[in-house]
């Protein structure tokens, strides 16, 4: 490798693939996203090692070059790899280029795509704390005559309450790139898409109200479904003011 020849993503798996320490080889981001690769994608790629092994394939953990990023790790360290963190969604969607471990990458995959039971609740339980926090305030903000903060607020909102829908089917959310692309696929049990995402993309850009309250409706009856209600009913007579 060479300032003339750049380590391309075929050479390196030809390479990895050669390398009895390599038990694994994922591809994430958006060449593992069927139909969002572009002319500007680059490879982003995890290299996962045997425990305990030395190869010289880890002299290039870190690099990065326009069509090639490379992440170097341990079969222990990729097993808690997102879990949790911001690597979760692009794991859970990654796509497996190679699994020396008779399936026990796609496993690890796997699991990273679905949160536990509790994790999910708990997770749940603070989302949705967060979600009716901004809400409220975006809605208290807009009787008052504070514009610029209700609108901060509903979009902040939006966040949360992404974070909510998706804890509560089990799933990590996805990145915002990525969040027509995991719905289109893979809907949320309970939401028409079109309509959720015409309600988020309404109330991020104008904070509207109506909407607002209209949306909250649907999401807490969701919640108190699935046994939330503790979190709802601590907010007392305020869920008046969020209510329809």
């Amino acid at each position: 490798m060479t300032a003339q020849q750049p380590l391309t993503y075929d050479a390196f798996v030809e390479l990895a693939t050669a390398d009895a320490a390599v038990v694994g080889l994922v591809l994430k981001g958006s060449r593992a996203h069927q139909g969002m690769t572009t002319e500007h994608a680059d490879h982003d790629l995890y290299v996962v090692l045997a425990d305990g092994v030395t190869t010289d394939l880890t002299r290039l953990s870190g690099h990065r070059a326009p069509e090639l990023d490379l992440v170097i790790v341990s079969l222990t360290e990729f097993r808690t790899a997102g879990m949790p963190g911001f690597e979760r969604y692009a794991l859970a969607r990654a796509r497996i280029v190679l699994d020396r471990l008779d399936g026990g990458i796609a496993q690890l995959l796997a699991a990273k795509a679905r949160l536990d039971p509790d994790e999910a609740f708990q997770d749940s339980h603070n989302w949705l704390d967060a979600y009716a926090n901004s809400l409220y305030r975006s809605v208290k903000n807009d009787r008052d005559g504070q514009t610029l903060a209700a609108h901060l607020d509903a979009a902040d909102s939006i966040r949360f309450l992404l974070e909510l829908l998706f804890a509560l089917n089990r799933r990590p959310r996805p990145y915002n790139k990525y969040l027509e692309w995991e719905l289109d696929r893979y809907p949320l049990p309970d939401w028409d898409t079109h309509m959720l995402l015409a309600a988020v993309e309404r109330i991020s850009a104008t904070g509207d109200v109506p909407l607002q309250r209209r949306l909250f409706a649907r999401v807490e009856a969701v919640a108190r479904r699935d046994g939330h209600d503790a979190v709802l009913d601590a907010w007392g007579e305020d869920l008046d003011l969020m209510r329809p």
